[in-house]
């Protein structure tokens, strides 16, 4: 019998680029669909606590999937190991609680098209925390190329009639939302070396959601399905969520950091995509400057696949692992502050 070999599969480019691009593609649909599903919740978008106790909802769902999907495949029930508790709730903290409270308040405070915009800073976030913060990997002016296509093609393709007003409820919880989903990214790199993939995504989306949850319904948060498609909507969020941050989690734990947060310059593309057909926003799906972004994204994508890590080809983890373990002692100092 031929063993499944996790760390081979993981590692290939075809399988980083076309994961990657799943996920944002599944990123990419939940801008409409959190807003249909406020409407079809009948959520109070002026209600904070509402807001949270329907992140809390999705996301306690999603841990939920998880759980029992991973649980089905191992055939044993997946729980953490008891050293590992603490790494599951720094995960939930920052991946789920912080992300999403400032991500769902910041979005009912702006356009979708102003939200993508700023949603594609993530990618510098996530880069700059890998390498400056978790020194995971190194930073070099490929990186910075990568990156500032990418953000530049999701710059040009929002540039019409773009408000540049800025207020702390709506541009400045959707940066807030993304440095922590860098720092979520740093720490799912790191903690995966100590704990299963699956079973660090599942509880810790399923620890995070309750809490937000909680907060929530104590704060005097509410909200009531509409219909039956309700709940296909949210068990959509759910899956999403659950499908595409246990996938990044493999990638993550395999690849350089940078090598997977750099597809996430292509959520704003798939966002405009999927709220043409499923919102009716097609004006900007043709117009040429979604066609100049495109090209951009693509072209850093490729800057830092091909040529990010200095050799010409990706580097595989083992070599960026030896690398990790000859900075150990600044990750010892950061557990200290842990």
């Amino acid at each position: 019998m031929i063993r499944f070999n996790a760390e081979k599969f993981f590692s290939k480019n075809i399988v980083v680029v076309c994961g990657a691009l799943l996920c944002c593609m599944l990123w990419g649909s939940a801008f409409p669909c959190v807003k249909l599903g406020y409407e079809l919740f009948n959520v109070d978008t002026s209600s904070y606590p509402s807001l949270i106790l329907f992140a809390g909802t999705r996301f306690t769902l999603a841990g939920v999937l998880v759980l029992i999907f991973g649980s089905m495949t191992r055939k044993k029930i997946l729980l953490p190991k008891r050293k590992n508790i603490w790494r599951v709730g720094v995960v939930a903290l920052f991946q789920t609680a912080i992300q999403y409270t400032c991500f769902y308040i910041g979005l009912a405070h702006l356009t979708g098209v102003k939200s993508s915009v700023l949603n594609g800073l993530g990618v510098f976030f996530t880069i700059i925390a890998a390498c400056f913060i978790f020194r995971t990997e190194k930073f070099n002016l490929i990186k910075l190329l990568g990156c500032v296509l990418g953000f530049g093609g999701v710059l040009i393709m929002n540039l019409d009639g773009l408000d540049f007003t800025f207020t702390f409820t709506g541009e400045g919880l959707i940066i807030m939302s993304g440095i922590s989903a860098a720092m979520a990214a740093g720490f799912v790199k790191i903690f995966s070396r100590y704990e299963d993939t699956t079973t660090l995504c599942g509880w810790q989306f399923f620890c995070g959601g309750i809490a937000l949850a909680i907060t929530g319904a104590a704060a005097g948060g509410e909200f009531a399905p509409v219909s039956g498609a309700s709940y296909g909507m949210l068990l959509y969020l759910a899956f999403l969520s659950a499908c595409a941050f246990t996938l990044q989690g493999y990638l993550l734990k395999y690849n350089q950091v940078s090598k997977v947060a750099v597809f996430k310059s292509t959520n704003p593309l798939f966002g405009a995509l999927f709220s043409a057909i499923i919102l009716g926003e097609s004006e900007q799906l043709l117009h040429y400057t979604t066609l100049i972004a495109l090209t951009l994204v693509c072209g850093g994508i490729l800057a830092i696949n091909l040529f990010g890590d200095g050799r010409g080809k990706s580097g595989r983890y083992g070599r960026e692992a030896a690398r990790f373990r000859t900075r150990a002692p600044s990750w010892r100092g950061a557990r200290k502050i842990l």
